[in-house]
């Protein structure tokens, strides 16, 4: 039995994954996918269509594929979902949880279910002792189509070894310590995890292979793995965002009640976002061109280091990370950071959380010259400039304190309450969208949710 990071005890299985050890969840780590995949996936449910269907279960528990002998081919399907609402006092920006989502609570609306809303499922396909397949969808808010469904992991599998697992396909980003149930919030403690620190990666997935080793070194359980990939991410046209030649590392491990979970990831990331901007700094000569070579997201590198530490003996938790991202472009470096801890009483967990993202280096810069320049030209430049330090100021400086509360009140089932305090700083809109002409940064506001999580 897999352990959450909220409930140690009685806590059922719905999305076990075979290529992990025990982990503090008992979600699953994320299988890949590459575009053709899902016809191998398609295939794979169709040489199992007459194989021994597992018996009903309420949470779709994953067949065992750690390395038995059991050969039977089989099937399940489970799911998982969150139904919530979420109340900004904040009338000049949105609150979300990701850039990539359309809008949130606030300016658009004072009360959104935006924010936190998401139904997932999943079918999970095992052909035989060392090969496996899973696909799953989830329906979330998106910069585009709305909640189309979309699909977040599918992949093949093959059990090399009792200790060591390929797959190929979509496969989930290894970068924070909830990677693994990331979009599942019945499987972490919060309404949501911190957005200072999990909104610094947008990216949930990519389509590529990976390894996954299961190792011991003497009470120290150990699971690595190395993995390669490519993402396109989805915005609406014109616009477009790209990561390529992702290559990353990641190891958990476990001894006793503490996990310890180091994550890197490098990859070679653009967009054409403000493409325009930098189309007309090119035409002012070295000066204009030396800063879209600086600023521009054009095939640039970028790094993320993550370290989290997670305690949980069993009647509380305490867990934390750090993280640093660097890309050589206007978004900057960030370090971001967070803290929490939680109490468990019969059925329910309170909690309190605090959280940070701060720009690395500055988020300021003079741009173009304008010392010579004729009074028309001069006020041109000088609008350019403006665009370009809107631009920097996209990198979040933005501090945050929860607290909140979670109640188990049924089996599968969970409700939420959290209240936020949130505070963008000077220089930054933090992690806000939709910002209005009203927007003051250094002014905090209050945002309270409310969730009910399930899963089946």
């Amino acid at each position: 039995m897999f352990r959450t990071t909220y409930s140690p005890r009685g806590i059922p299985d719905p999305f076990r994954h075979a290529g992990r050890a025990p982990l503090k969840t008992h979600m699953p780590s994320p299988h890949p996918a590459h575009r053709w995949a899902i016809p191998l996936l398609l295939a794979a449910l169709a040489g199992s269509a007459h194989a021994q269907q597992p018996a009903a279960s309420p949470t779709g528990v994953e067949a065992e594929e750690d390395g038995s002998t059991d050969g039977t081919s089989s099937w399940a399907v489970s799911g998982f979902g969150t139904l919530g609402a979420a109340h900004s006092t904040s009338r000049d920006a949105d609150y979300n949880t990701s850039v990539l989502k359309r809008s949130g609570a606030g300016a658009t609306r004072s009360w959104s279910p935006d924010v936190d809303s998401r139904l997932g499922a999943q079918l999970d396909v095992k052909l035989d002792r060392r090969w496996s397949a899973v696909i799953q969808l989830v329906s979330e808010q998106r910069l585009e189509h709305g909640y189309r469904p979309q699909v977040e992991w599918a992949n093949v599998k093959y059990q090399a070894t009792p200790d060591l697992a390929l797959r190929i396909g979509r496969i989930a980003l290894p970068m924070f310590l909830t990677a693994d149930y990331r979009k599942v919030g019945y499987a972490y403690p919060w309404v949501r995890p911190p957005v200072e620190g999990y909104a610094s990666l947008p990216l949930s997935s990519s389509d590529g292979v990976d390894a996954t080793l299961h190792w011991e070194f003497g009470p120290v359980r150990n699971i690595s793995q190395v993995f390669v990939g490519h993402d396109k991410v989805a915005v609406p046209e014109p616009l477009e965002a790209y990561g390529r030649k992702l290559l990353g590392l990641s190891n958990s491990s476990d001894w006793g009640a503490l996990n310890v979970r180091v994550n890197m990831m490098r990859g070679e990331i653009t967009t054409n976002i403000g493409s325009g901007l930098f189309a007309i700094l090119d035409r002012f000569g070295p000066a204009g061109q030396a800063l879209t070579s600086r600023y521009a997201v054009d095939h640039k590198q970028a790094t993320l280091l993550n370290v989290g530490v997670n305690y949980d003996p069993g009647n509380w938790f305490v867990m934390g990370e750090v993280g640093h991202l660097t890309t050589h472009s206007l978004l900057g470096e960030i370090s971001n950071a967070y803290l929490s801890a939680g109490w468990r009483w019969h059925a329910l967990t309170p909690y309190a959380t605090v959280s940070g993202v701060r720009p690395a280096g500055s988020t300021a810069d003079a741009g173009l010259p304008l010392a010579g320049l004729p009074p028309v030209l001069a006020a041109q430049t000088a609008a350019l400039n403006a665009g370009l330090r809107s631009l920097l100021q996209a990198a979040p400086h933005q501090t945050s304190t929860a607290i909140g509360v979670r109640w188990d009140a049924y089996n599968n089932v969970a409700f939420k309450l959290q209240l936020d305090r949130v505070k963008p700083l000077a220089g930054s809109r933090g992690t806000l969208i939709n910002t209005t002409p009203a927007f003051r940064q250094g002014r905090a506001f209050q945002v309270g949710s409310v969730t009910v999580d399930f899963v089946y």
